[in-house]
């Protein structure tokens, strides 16, 4: 009986009821259970070991940089986003009807965070998603544009159910930048494929980016046809833990005008004009006390252009010594 057991569960491929199967029976020998409900705690646990398997190669095959869900990341820092603002991100409808969103915001404040954890929630609902920066999706489709194999490479951007496209707008970009993210974009448009976007600058901003005003516009409007545009603020989660003043060191140091050298120069120097002046600057760079001499008003307490010039030669002999 055992033995003709496991034989039937392998040809069905049921390798975790193989496995439990024996101290299954022994609860429910003890515990009294009826037919019924050691057929339906055998099966549940096959259904939730394959559902856990499938997970675990989904998110090796979606190359998260890291893993993060929805639980983990605090909104107490964030002024207008709120966990039932994304509810809807959440939900498999927004795979199925091929929404997208735009995460927009300074560095460190959870946009990657949540873009990672709604592509998980899709995982987690049955579907499958990759995760890629704008800057290894446009290097990946420029050199296969090249190559002639542009076909075969945008198909693996747009056959996942979830494409996440992380960092747009943070690095620069080839020439053909704004040409090859648009047909990743405009082919998972029609498909009705999910998209989320993560940026530090306005779409309204993605041309310069991207070297081309026109396209930019046609791919912000694809993604938000079905799409939304989420702001997140707030302080970065990365530095929160440092004192405000500390970041605004340097800031507080340059307040009294800039200084070169260790020394605060004028906000508004005034030009030289006579040879007092240029006394004052050479005393000022730091040469030799003695040098002012050459620069002394004459014998009648003349100080004008003219006898400065006339001693102007020895001066700079003076100085070359």
């Amino acid at each position: 009986m055992t033995a003709d057991l496991d034989v039937m569960l392998k040809r069905l491929h049921l390798a975790n009821a193989r496995r439990v199967w024996r101290d299954l029976v022994q609860r429910a020998e003890k515990e009294q259970w009826p037919h019924d409900q050691l057929l339906q705690t055998l099966f549940a646990e096959e259904v939730a070991h394959r559902r856990g398997t499938r997970l675990n190669r989904a998110v090796r095959a979606a190359a998260f940089p890291f893993l993060r869900t929805v639980e983990e990341f605090d909104f107490t820092y964030q002024s207008t986003l709120r966990l039932t603002t994304i509810g809807s991100l959440l939900a498999p409808d927004f795979v199925t009807e091929g929404r997208s969103v735009i995460f927009e915001g300074k560095p460190g404040r959870g946009k990657t965070h949540l873009a990672i954890a709604i592509a998980y929630r899709a995982l987690q609902n049955g579907f499958d998603a990759r995760f890629t920066t704008a800057a290894e999706l446009i290097d990946d489709l420029s050199v296969a544009s090249r190559d002639g194999r542009m076909r075969e490479t945008l198909a693996e951007y747009v056959r996942p159910h979830v494409l996440v496209v992380d960092e747009v707008g943070y690095l620069a970009y080839g020439d053909d930048a704004a040409n090859v993210l648009y047909h990743v974009v405009n082919d998972r448009h029609i498909r009705r494929r999910a998209m989320i976007f993560t940026t530090n600058k306005n779409p309204k901003r993605w041309g310069d980016a991207l070297h081309d005003e026109d396209l930019a516009e046609a791919i912000v409007d694809r993604i938000l046809e079905r799409g939304r545009l989420l702001r997140l603020d707030g302080p970065s989660v990365r530095t929160k833990h440092l004192p405000s003043d500390e970041l605004a060191g340097d800031d507080q140091d340059d307040s009294n005008g800039s200084r070169v050298s260790g020394k605060t120069a004028a906000e508004f120097p005034e030009r030289t004009r006579h040879a007092g002046d240029l006394a004052g600057l050479l005393a000022y760079k730091g040469y030799r006390p003695g040098v002012d001499l050459l620069f002394r008003p004459d014998a009648a307490g003349a100080h004008d252009e003219a006898s400065w010039k006339r001693r102007l030669p020895g001066a700079l002999e003076f100085l070359c010594h």
